[in-house]
This record gives structure tokens, C-alpha cells and sequence, in this order.
């Protein structure tokens, strides 16, 4: 058995076997012997996703290319690249994704799989831009899914959390390349909280971070620009400066308050411009563990002034800052947004550091508030839950249990809330 942990180091597996396949065939042959299957990307999903003690499975060596569309709407990429890995291509071909999340390791099956997004009052998650998907199922044999081919497959494989098969190559919607602006600046929460709509109405992306001890917060917006590249004045090394305050705060944590309100005295604005792959994605090096919750957009300030209000009152150490932006609706069966315009709040805690009991009380917030949990991150879902949150679980099970009904891939976890 091989040891395998996730990307924050809180999911450790021993699978029988890890494969890096370099070919189709040699990926069907995999599955087809296998009694057990996940797939693994970069391991940034906190929720025991790709967890198994069977055959765990690496798509990055898998051959492939991009195809561009005649019309230059859609491309067929291979479904085990990064994101970066396709951006960088996208951009080569004049071509960028309508979105991106704020780190790009991912591969693009894991990150559709799970429903990973971006900001934009306007704009939806990854899952939203797949067109089709070429699949290896439990079998060995390979489909493909689209709206006009098996497509209550289809449906159920835009967020599928890989149980339906081995995504091999995925058709997705894309844009004519685009640059951005990114602006940096330091807030009053009172004013962030007030304004935020506006915010987000007058830019293509808005979101902010805010330390529960602080009373500024520091938002990020980006917009569409023709200016050229420019990078943000080097200063201090944040991280390291971020990590020893982590650390301080871990071994003394009456401190944390103090030093989060130190922390942002010293953050300033900062501006960049460039290339839309090259500006989305953020440096994270700072190990944690994340909570994320999407909420009714009306829903969601509230429900963040809650939770720091409940973090202050009980002076709990939480030495992270929550994450808040907004996402669009959609139509995706088990995505946390299909029932309307989102609201997202992410609560993270310093890897090192004591999270569970802090993300169970978090989460009684966030429930209560009509959230439903971002399935890669922490979140203690029961089967009942997944049926009262989504109407067409079973539907969705019903998919599952028809193309793999010996369930060779689901895991304990995913067992107990879709076998």
C-alpha cells in the first residue's frame, strides 16, 4: 500500500494501488480489474473525496490535447490538467475560461466534479461551463454524455463527484482572451458591509477577507482591462509574516485578536494587471483547513456578522479569516446553487490548529441561514440531510446505481450519502 494524504494533510489513505496511466487503454484496463476506484487531482478537497482503499488514480500523465472548436466557443481539453496547465494553453490559442477560483492546481475534472467557483455577482461555477464529457465507467467500456447524447448522465456528471466514471476529456465553454485589473484595499467592515452590492454590481469579480478580531477587512475586486502587465510593489513576505502570527497565535492564542488587528494596520493597497489565467489564481502556503458554505444571497452578510459575532463573544481562536463572495445560480441537480443566487462564506482555521468543533458550531450558522455545504470542503451532511437539501438526490443516485451498480466507485464516505 502506498500512503496518500490531501493537500492540508487532515486525509490520509493507504490505497492498494497508485496509477498514473499514460493512455486510455491503459486507464480502462485499470478500472476494469479494479474493485475499488477514485480519482486524485492535486488533493485540495478537504472532505474525504478521493479517499479509498483500493485503486487510487492519477490523470496528469494521461495523453491528450486541446482542441479548439471551429467556432471557437468550446474546447475539448483533457480532463486530468491542471488548471493552470490549460489556462497557460487557453491563452496560447487566444482563449481564457468565463472563471477561475483563486488558486489553479486543480485538475479540471476534480474541480468540476465538486462545484469549485470563482466570484461574480453573474458569473456560475466551473461545473456551469461544461458542455459534454468522454467517460471510462466501471466496466472499462467509454461513453460519452452531452444534452444530446445519455443525457440524464450528462446531468448528473456536471457535478458528479466522481461516481459515475473516469472523466478522460471534457468540452467546455470558453471566451476570447481577456485581461484583468486586480485592486487591493484595505476597508471598514461597517462600509463593506453596507456597500458590498454596489461593489459587487461594478465589477466582474468581488469578494473580501476579514479576520474575526478586525474591524477592516481586505477586498479584492477585478475587472476587465486593456492596460498592460504591472505587478504589485515588492514588500514584506507576507506568508511568512501570516505564518509566524499563525504560529504566535497557536502557542498563545489571546493573542490572535491583537495580532489580526496588527495584520491589517499594516496592509496597504496594491494593484495588478495581466493576462485573466495569470491574475485569478493567488499564492496559498499557508496550510489550512476550510469550511465553506453557500447561502441565499440575502442571507449571506447576516449570517457572516453571526459567526463573528458568536467567535468574539466566546473569544474562540480562529486564526484565519473568512472568505465571502457571490456566485451565480444554476440548474446542476446536487449543486449548492441551484436554488438561487449565492451567497459564499468560507471559514478556515491554521492547519495546526484545533478546527472541528469550531467548524460544527460554524456550520449549526450556516445551516440555519438556508446554507448548503461546498462538497470538497468540511461539512457533516447525513444522508437525510442530502435528501431534505436536494430533491433530486435520488434521482441523481438513480444515475449512479445505473451505470455503476456495484458501486466500485464510491468510498465509505460517499456510500453513506449516495449508494
Amino acid at each position: 500500500m502506498t500512503a496518500w494524504s490531501n493537500w492540508s494533510g487532515s486525509v490520509k489513505a493507504r490505497p492498494a494501488e497508485l496509477a498514473r496511466p499514460t493512455d486510455e487503454a491503459a486507464l480502462q484496463a485499470l478500472v476494469r480489474r479494479a474493485d475499488k476506484v477514485r480519482v486524485v487531482g492535486a488533493g485540495h478537497s478537504f472532505m474525504p473525496l478521493c479517499a479509498t482503499e483500493g485503486l487510487l488514480v492519477s490523470l496528469a500523465d494521461l495523453e491528450g490535447a486541446l482542441e479548439v472548436a471551429a467556432d471557437r466557443k468550446t474546447v475539448t481539453a483533457p480532463a486530468g490538467w491542471s488548471l493552470k496547465r490549460l489556462t497557460d494553453a487557453l491563452w496560447r490559442e487566444g482563449l481564457s475560461l468565463p472563471n477561475q477560483g483563486d488558486v489553479d492546481p486543480q485538475a479540471l475534472a476534480g474541480a468540476l466534479a465538486t462545484g469549485t467557483h470563482g466570484t461574480g455577482r453573474d458569473l456560475g461555477s466551473l461545473s456551469t461551463i461544461a458542455r459534454a464529457f468522454r467517460l471510462v465507467l466501471a466496466d472499462g467500456s467509454v461513453v460519452t454524455c452531452s444534452r444530446a447524447e445519455r443525457p440524464e448522465l450528462f446531468e448528473a456528471q456536471r457535478l458528479s463527484l466522481g461516481l459515475f466514471g473516469v472523466a478522460t476529456r471534457i468540452v467546455i465553454e470558453v471566451l476570447p482572451a481577456y485581461r484583468l485589473e486586480e485592486r487591493i484595499e484595505r476597508r471598514k467592515l461597517a462600509w463593506v458591509l453596507e456597500n458590498f452590492a454596489d461593489v459587487a454590481a461594478s465589477h466582474r469579480h468581488a469578494e473580501f477577507f476579514v479576520f474575526p478580531y478586525a474591524d477592516d477587512v481586505i477586498l479584492k475586486t477585478l475587472h476587465p482591462t486593456d492596460e498592460p502587465d504591472s505587478a504589485p510593489k515588492p514588500g514584506v513576505n507576507e506568508d511568512a509574516v501570516f505564518r509566524f502570527c499563525c504560529d504566535l497565535g497557536r502557542a498563545a492564542p489571546v493573542l490572535i485578536g491583537p495580532l489580526q488587528r496588527f495584520m491589517m494596520r499594516g496592509s496597504g493597497a496594491s494593484r495588478r494587471a495581466g493576462p485573466a489565467h495569470s491574475i485569478f489564481p493567488s499564492e496559498r502556503n499557508v496550510r489550512f483547513e476550510e469550511m465553506e458554505y453557500e447561502l441565499p444571497r440575502a442571507a449571506g452578510l447576516p449570517a457572516l456578522q453571526e459567526a463573528i459575532a458568536w467567535i468574539r463573544k466566546g473569544r474562540l481562536p480562529v486564526a484565519f479569516p473568512f472568505e465571502f463572495r457571490w456566485a451565480a445560480a444554476d440548474d446542476i441537480w446536487i449543486s449548492p446553487f441551484n436554488k438561487g443566487p449565492g451567497a459564499s462564506i468560507s471559514m478556515h482555521q491554521y492547519a495546526p490548529m484545533a478546527w472541528q468543533q469550531l467548524f460544527a458550531e460554524g456550520e449549526r450558522i450556516f445551516r440555519a441561514a438556508g446554507g448548503r455545504p461546498h462538497w470538497a470542503k468540511r461539512h457533516t451532511l447525513a444522508r437525510t440531510d442530502v435528501d431534505a437539501l436536494y430533491p433530486l438526490a435520488e434521482r441523481f443516485r438513480a444515475v449512479r446505481r445505473d451505470v455503476d451498480p456495484a458501486g466500485k466507485f464510491l468510498n465509505p464516505h460517499l456510500a453513506d450519502l449516495f449508494s
